[in-house]
């Protein structure tokens, strides 16, 4: 009697007929039994399969983590508002100029809290004088390759920026050409004694020598990975995640 392949309806025995061994003709025939049999790994992947990552040799799906947290991020915007200050040793001649969108957020997240940390030291400063935006719209590099962009309000406090010691703010550093194209527009409304950034996230990966001075969180990716930063005031929630 030949040996029956399991769920193939085909003798073993005849498989060895044709050159090929017993053993194998059981493997093969367990093989078949698994590729068939529902729930199996060969099956789930048929079912659900994974989308191809860019690294060679590796199936991933994008998938995000969260950094920071509602908690994380209010103290890093209080460090890096109390850096700020003793570095210009106190609030006077300051100016905060958040880059749009998210960069203005943070802009006045600090300015906030520069008055409070000011009102506790004696020395209260009305958080109005201090914050501002800078829209860079019309001073970015990559004009002529993205859709046309409809430029935003630059405000400025009323002290202007001549003689002062501007800040400027931004969710995430990457390239530098944000920066760039912030420290252009800059140069357009008056002559500042001195600039300095500040960014919420440094995720490397610069193309231009732009450093911040403070920062929130130093966060090294790959070129592939995204970072979000959502913020309560248009996002509904709070939180910086990266996904890769």
């Amino acid at each position: 009697m030949g040996l029956l392949g399991v769920g193939t309806g085909e003798s073993a025995l005849t498989r060895q007929h044709a050159g090929e061994p017993v053993a194998t003709a059981r493997c093969r025939a367990g093989e078949h039994a698994r590729a068939r049999r529902p729930g199996s790994v060969v099956d789930a992947r048929k079912r659900h399969p994974l989308k191809p990552s860019r690294e060679t040799g590796k199936e991933v799906g994008r998938v995000a983590r969260t950094v920071l947290q509602q908690a994380d991020i209010t103290r890093a915007l209080t460090r890096i508002s109390h850096e700020i200050l003793e570095s210009n040793r106190g609030a006077n001649d300051l100016v905060v100029l958040g880059i749009p969108t998210r960069g203005v957020l943070l802009a006045e997240r600090v300015a906030r809290t520069i008055a409070e940390i000011e009102e506790r030291a004696g020395s209260p400063v009305d958080p109005a004088s201090l914050v501002g935006a800078l829209d860079i719209t019309m001073y970015r590099d990559d004009l002529s390759r993205q859709p046309t962009r409809s430029p935003g309000p630059t405000q400025v406090p009323r002290r202007g920026i001549d003689g002062a010691t501007v800040v400027l703010v931004d969710d995430v550093l990457y390239s530098g050409r944000t920066i760039r194209a912030a420290l252009d527009a800059l140069n357009d409304l008056g002559r500042p004694r001195a600039v300095r950034l500040a960014v919420l996230v440094d995720r490397g990966h610069r193309e231009l020598p732009i450093r911040a001075d403070f920062v929130g969180k130093n966060l090294p990716t790959s070129r592939e990975e995204r970072i979000n930063v959502r913020l309560a005031e248009i996002d509904d929630t709070e939180e910086v995640t990266i996904e890769g």
